[in-house]
């Protein structure tokens, strides 16, 4: 990663109340969440590729943690129910779609849930990205969330709305659309609710 890029990046999130560490890797990324969880904290999960390929949920529950994730939910049910308690738990650990060098977390969301947990809930939230989502303005990481990440997330997740076919977002009104919810963080109210872990690597959409 380009230092002077990250120092600009770590200051104007500074500022913004969001404290910013980095990391060369996933594995060092995933020994220090270890490191700063305890095991008796309730976990909730924003699923997202970056959290899937650094198996972090399955080091929580093989430790003891109780870890709510909505991909553990076998029915319709139990998939809602986990959601919810995602949301009143100690720590909320997830990706994000892009993080802007003046101080920004953009994502977009299916159902509003993720997005829901990261403003509010949750004691303190972990955000995890990789080198590939930083951008430089809120206008390219909106670009970057619609024509990058949703299609490739609609796909992932098994939905057909008309990006995922032209790999670019066509403002659809598809009942299959992944993006009916956009989230700008411009800062937080309490300082040490948030972190932002930025990873030396290309992760996830």
């Amino acid at each position: 990663m380009d230092t002077n890029t990250i120092n600009k990046l770590k200051e104007n999130f500074r500022m913004r109340n969001i404290e910013v560490e980095c990391f060369e890797d996933l594995t060092e990324v995933k020994n220090h969440i270890l490191k700063i969880i305890d095991e008796e904290c309730t976990i909730g999960i924003g699923h997202s590729a970056t959290l899937q390929k650094m198996n972090i949920v399955e080091s929580l529950m093989d430790r003891g943690n109780i870890v709510y994730d909505k991909e553990l939910g076998k029915t319709k049910d139990e998939t809602k129910m986990l959601k919810k308690k995602a949301l009143i738990t100690d720590w909320y650990i997830t990706g994000s779609n892009a993080v802007t060098t003046d101080g920004r977390i953009i994502n977009v969301d299916h159902s509003g849930n993720r997005v829901a947990a990261i403003t509010f809930g949750p004691d303190k939230v972990i955000v995890v990205v990789g080198k590939n989502k930083i951008v430089d303005n809120v206008e390219e990481g909106i670009k970057r969330v619609r024509n990058i990440a949703c299609p490739l997330n609609a796909k992932r997740a098994g939905y057909n709305p008309p990006c995922v076919e032209i790999n670019r977002c066509v403002d659809c009104t598809s009942k299959e659309r992944v993006c009916n919810v956009l989230s700008i963080i411009e800062g937080q109210a309490n300082k040490n609710r948030m972190k932002l872990f930025i990873v030396n690597e290309e992760c996830g959409f």
